[in-house]
């Protein structure tokens, strides 16, 4: 199982027994080229939002990770939600505080969605975030390519 720590794309091991399975059917695809994230659900397009995502010296990171908290910032500039990824900067070891863990957040610069603009975080509209906060639960899958 993959385990939302140093370095991108760590796997651990649990007891089966320490579980509980549940199927989730919403999955986001991010598209670092084209500024979009697409929301899927069982496979199905079901909306594309454009994005804000990481500039050239602080990239969004690239690979396949889950949501993993959803927190309501109390720090201007990141909306009114935000949800952590279990991914985390290639070339930042911290942000803010925090262990340069990246997240899929509002932002209160419009301006800024469909361009390279962030320290490696997913913006997107506070009115598309406030939506996926509703419908999303945590563990959902998110590819960044």
């Amino acid at each position: 199982m993959q385990v939302p720590q140093r370095p991108n794309g760590s796997t651990g091991w649990i007891l089966a027994s320490s579980v509980t399975l549940a199927n989730l059917t919403y999955s986001l695809q991010v598209s670092v080229a084209e500024k979009t994230l697409s929301l899927y659900n069982n496979d199905v397009l079901v909306k594309t939002y454009p994005v804000a995502t990481g500039t050239g010296g602080t990239p969004t990171p690239l690979g396949n990770f889950f949501l993993t908290e959803l927190l309501a910032p109390t720090n201007s500039g990141y909306g009114p939600f935000a949800f952590g990824l279990s991914a985390f900067s290639e070339v930042l070891s911290s942000f803010g505080g925090g262990p340069g863990q990246i997240g899929l957040h509002g932002t209160d610069d419009a301006a800024s969605i469909g361009q390279s603009a962030s320290h490696g975080c997913i913006r997107i509209s506070n009115d598309a975030i406030t939506a996926l906060a509703k419908l999303l639960p945590l563990g959902t899958p998110i590819s960044i390519t």
